[in-house]
């Protein structure tokens, strides 16, 4: 059933992997700070539908709000290394601003781009062997936050907003902890990216599945099945109902498949 959907950060790669796949699927409203060429618009969708403002621009954010019934928030600086004045500002006071909004115009649910940056530090005392299949330890989204970086901490602020929203003004939020997103292949040469890969045709059903699934406020975490992981992705099955169809493992540490007869587009 298609729904009246607001994607903040529209152009940038988590969007853009969403708007691939669903372009066609929801009534899609666009807002992102730079102007959308027409080749980032999927078909259907024209100036009309994209509100180019800044995050933090609560009235701009309130008419691009108006009248729909999700929210999916994606934008924000995404740099790991970001200043403290930008994520304070693009990150925190950005994700505020969504939230503040929706409660006001009515919206039912948010879906709040959260990041592996999170949880960074709880590598640290496990690696290399946490990026390895024959190691078993799971974050699930129930333990405490340990950020790696100031971007990380910006995201534990919103998932804290998100709780905080639910828990005063009933608003439905779930915070997806992010992995690596790459097309066509996991990262190349990288074990840590490949056990957390996230390819763009999962990435896109596990938005639609914020979309469409019903669900107070929850923490769950955006990977694709791979064999070697250390983010548990079976609350994100229980509660999303999503269904993921690729896996790291069906490629070489290079990025090369494994099965040669596959055709893998480069980047």
């Amino acid at each position: 059933m298609a729904r009246s959907v607001l994607l903040t950060g529209a152009g940038g790669r988590v969007g853009q992997a969403i708007l691939r796949d669903l372009g066609d699927a929801h009534d899609w409203r666009l807002l992102d700070r730079e102007p959308l060429p027409r080749g980032k618009l999927p078909d259907g969708i024209d100036n009309s539908d994209v509100y180019v403002t800044d995050v933090t621009d609560k009235q701009a954010v309130k008419n691009a709000a108006e009248g729909c019934e999700v929210i999916i928030h994606l934008a924000g600086d995404p740099r790991p290394n970001a200043p403290w004045e930008s994520v304070l500002r693009n990150n925190i006071d950005g994700t505020q601003t969504v939230l503040d909004a929706a409660v006001e115009v009515g919206v039912d649910k948010v879906a709040f781009a959260s990041s592996n940056h999170t949880v960074g530090f709880y590598e640290d005392e496990r690696k290399p062997d946490i990026y390895r299949d024959h190691d078993d330890y799971r974050l699930d989204g129930t333990e405490l936050p340990r950020p790696s970086n100031l971007y990380g901490v910006s995201k534990v602020a919103g998932e804290t907003l998100g709780r905080y929203y639910h828990d005063e003004h009933g608003l439905s939020v779930v915070c997806v902890r992010i992995g690596n997103l790459t097309e066509s292949h996991p990262p190349r040469n990288y074990e840590r990216g490949q056990a957390m890969w996230l390819s763009y045709t999962d990435c896109a059903h596990l938005f639609d599945c914020c979309v469409t699934a019903d669900y107070g406020f929850e923490i769950v975490y955006g990977i694709s099945d791979n064999n070697r992981k250390y983010y548990d992705i079976e609350p994100t099955r229980d509660i999303l109902g999503y269904d993921p169809q690729d896996n790291s493992a069906e490629y070489h540490l290079d990025g090369t498949p494994k099965d040669e007869s596959t055709d893998v587009e480069t980047e």
